[in-house]
């Protein structure tokens, strides 16, 4: 089994008169190929956990290495373009520039790092029609339903063919049918090959979609290890 994520000794504190730390000595290996979920009460360390894999955020002692790039040791240059090759996120609330249309929201990533525009086009519009949205290409995101505004973000998130895809509650804004449609896209990547760290407050979504579950508590693993979950 590769591992595509380590986490060794991890504390990450906001702050130095932090009395609490948002994560506290995590140690954690997520596989190359799997959807991991991650869940916990609010303040668990979640959403901390997620940006300092991101490279978003550094933590304040331990390592983390993702796809072999230790992060701890890269400038923030380097950080940047570890974002824009490695790594792909989706967010609960799309964060789509709302000025661009729906393929030119999806090309940012591709910009950003340099790809030819031909080639980009070519790869955005691939996408689009991939996840079934293609006639969407010219809309804004405030023509767009909320399901529909979600695709755009994952086409976006997996512009780069990044080696993981972070989700940050990609189901949260969306209602019950648009969540399913939305989770099922991300199993069909999964199933593709993609990994995948999903953050996710309904253990429906880690029973039905995860291969691993990872619970945290005040920043901490709530078990020994991850636990795995039945795949339905």
């Amino acid at each position: 089994m590769d591992i595509l994520v380590e986490l060794t000794d991890v504390t990450k504190r906001y702050g130095s008169s932090a009395s609490q730390a948002a994560l506290d000595g995590l140690s954690l290996r997520i596989a190359a190929g799997q959807v991991t979920a991650v869940m916990g009460p609010s303040g668990s360390g979640k959403s901390t956990l997620l940006n300092l894999v991101a490279g978003l955020d550094r933590p304040t002692r331990g390592t983390i290495t993702v796809d072999g790039v230790q992060l701890n040791r890269l400038s923030e240059t380097a950080l940047a373009r570890y974002r824009r090759q490695r790594v792909g996120l989706i967010f609960q609330f799309f964060n789509l520039l709302n000025n661009l249309t729906a393929l030119d929201n999806v090309l940012i990533p591709a910009e950003l790092a340099g790809v030819p525009r031909r080639q980009a086009m070519d790869r955005g519009r691939q996408l689009l029609e991939q996840l079934g949205i293609a006639h969407q290409a010219r809309k804004y995101p405030a023509q767009l339903s909320g399901g529909e505004r979600q695709r755009v973000a994952v086409a976006r998130a997996i512009m780069n063919r990044p080696a993981l895809l972070l989700a940050d509650e990609p189901t949260g804004a969306l209602d019950t049918h648009s969540g399913e449609q939305v989770m099922d896209l991300l199993a069909d990547l999964n199933h593709a090959g993609q990994t995948i760290l999903l953050v996710t407050h309904d253990p429906r979504i880690a029973q039905r979609y995860a291969s691993s579950l990872v619970r945290l508590v005040d920043g901490q693993l709530a078990d020994d290890a991850p636990s795995k979950v039945a795949v339905q």
